[in-house]
């Protein structure tokens, strides 16, 4: 082999070796980029706390008389009916009170007969003047004493009758007997003779109806309300449900280790007689959900503000990039959604399509608002010659600038015609996501978020399910942030409204 061909031969290697390592630097290049696929799902936003299960109303159930327990009728776990027979105390003592009351009351019916009788032989002896008047007035007030002896006596009677019944513990309504707190032949003390409220005999509540009492962060009672539906699950039935209801939020707040919580209350129909007091229970609160909508996961979502540095992070050059289309639509979307043509409009096109559209993407159709964002800009940049020359201030030129970034996404809106149906952005927020492009780069696009969980959030508009989106990590989002600022301030001399933007509104690359 010729020296000439030995060094073709070297230099044909050394060609493969640097185009197997640039393909495979290239290869590692696109493969480092995460990606997720848009997809089709049900979201639900829910509340969790934990609390206890327990019965609405408990009665404690106590004696209005005192004495030994003879006899207890009812046992913990027991349902009675209102009425029904608890227990029997000593019944001696008030026995002989209202056999004493009985006595009294038969000297009190005879004394009375006696001085009426006498009263009428007093009327009849003054009528003949056998008798002083004051002689009758006696006769008079014997009698009236003896109508007041019996009205005594008869109240002293009725009242005996009552601590007669005393003595026999009913229950006062309907419901369980969750605790029992005396034994057969312990001395009671009467609940309205004794200082200290009496002895509880018995704790009983009506177990039909239960709730659950929880605590609940203070960030999520803002979505809370009355009447919201409640899943209740329990340990002693793991993979059963149980539906509840919001009944109350209590005003008072309650720190927890330094965290703010609301007592939050949850009924329960308990009529199956499953759920138990003391239950530990686990409490979701379904606040809102939205079914079979697009879901992207939330870390392939960028806020509009970082889609400059989400940019630079993959890598992408931002000064061929129009990134104030994106800030005008954040500014648009917390407005209700201006500045997204959505829904179908005279031309067929998707929510995909006219986000795409609305982003910048494609072609776009003549009237879609192009001739009044241009007007916008030549008035933004007349604007800030204004404010070098000192004809205006710059709060003057802020407040000018809030009111057309406000009037030009609804222009644009109605540039596509008459047709054109809005889809609806009632409580949705912009937000910009990554889509993989047919040549493997990555496209920022402009779409309009509705709910969101921990883990995905809905897309009203902007991409459709089978999409593939492009995930910029923390890391590299925060890495980048401050080169973004640095070189966005330097293309505008260091001053925030200077120069340095072209007539699409974006960066262009610095002359020398």
């Amino acid at each position: 082999m010729t020296k000439r061909a030995l060094t073709l031969a070297l230099a044909g290697m050394v060609a493969v070796v640097t185009t197997a390592c640039s393909n495979d630097e290239s290869a590692d290049e696109g493969s480092s980029l995460m990606t997720v696929e848009v997809t089709r799902g049900d979201l639900s936003i829910r509340a969790e706390a934990t609390g206890t299960v327990e019965p609405i109303r408990t009665i404690e159930v106590k004696s209005k008389a005192s004495g030994e327990i003879l006899r207890l009728h009812a046992d913990v776990g027991d349902e009675v009916g209102p009425g029904s027979l608890l227990a029997d105390i000593d019944p001696r003592d008030v026995q002989n009170r209202f056999n004493q009351t009985e006595a009294d009351l038969a000297v009190a019916q005879a004394r009375l007969e006696i001085s009426e009788a006498q009263l009428e032989r007093s009327d009849k002896l003054l009528e003949a003047a056998v008798i002083t008047p004051q002689e009758h007035e006696s006769s008079r007030l014997e009698f009236a004493n003896s109508q007041a002896s019996l009205v005594k006596a008869e109240t002293n009677h009725d009242l005996a009758i009552l601590q007669l019944n005393d003595v026999r513990i009913r229950a006062p309504v309907a419901g369980t007997i969750i605790q029992k707190s005396v034994e057969e032949g312990v001395v009671i003390q009467s609940a309205s003779q004794n200082v200290s409220g009496g002895t509880a005999l018995f704790l009983m509540a009506n177990l039909k109806e239960m709730q659950v009492r929880t605590l609940v962060d203070e960030t999520d009672m803002g979505q809370l309300a009355s009447g919201l539906e409640a899943i209740v699950t329990v340990e002693a039935f793991p993979g059963q449900e149980f539906r509840g209801v919001v009944d109350k939020i209590e005003p008072q707040a309650t720190v927890v280790q330094n965290v703010t919580m609301f007592p939050v209350i949850v009924s329960l129909n308990n009529s199956a007689g499953l759920l138990k007091p003391g239950m530990n229970a686990e409490v979701e609160v379904l606040i809102d959900e939205a079914l079979d909508v697009v879901l992207v996961p939330n870390n392939a979502i960028v806020q509009t503000s970082d889609v400059g540095p989400a940019a630079m992070a993959l890598g992408l050059n931002i000064d061929e990039m129009d990134l104030t289309q994106f800030m005008r639509g954040g500014r648009g979307g917390s407005r209700g959604g201006q500045g997204f043509a959505g829904g179908r409009g005279q031309g067929g096109r998707s929510q995909s399509q006219g986000a795409e559209a609305a982003s910048g993407e494609g072609d776009s159709p003549p009237g879609d608002g192009q001739d009044d964002q241009g007007n916008v800009i030549a008035q933004l940049q007349e604007l800030r010659a204004q404010v070098e020359s000192g004809e205006i201030s710059q709060d003057a030129m802020r407040a000018e600038m809030q009111r057309l970034g406000g009037g030009r996404g609804g222009r644009a809106a109605r540039g596509g015609g008459a047709d054109v149906t809005r889809a609806s952005t009632a409580g949705t927020r912009p937000a910009v996501v990554f889509v993989m492009g047919a040549d493997s780069v990555p496209v920022p696009r402009l779409v309009q978020m509705g709910l969101n969980d921990w883990d995905h959030t809905q897309i009203v508009m902007g991409v459709e399910a089978g999409d593939v989106l492009v995930v910029v990590g923390p890391a590299q989002l925060m890495a980048q942030q401050q080169e973004f600022q640095s070189r966005m301030m330097s293309r505008m001399g260091g001053n925030l409204f200077g120069g340095g933007m072209g007539r699409s509104g974006g960066f262009r690359p610095r002359t020398p």
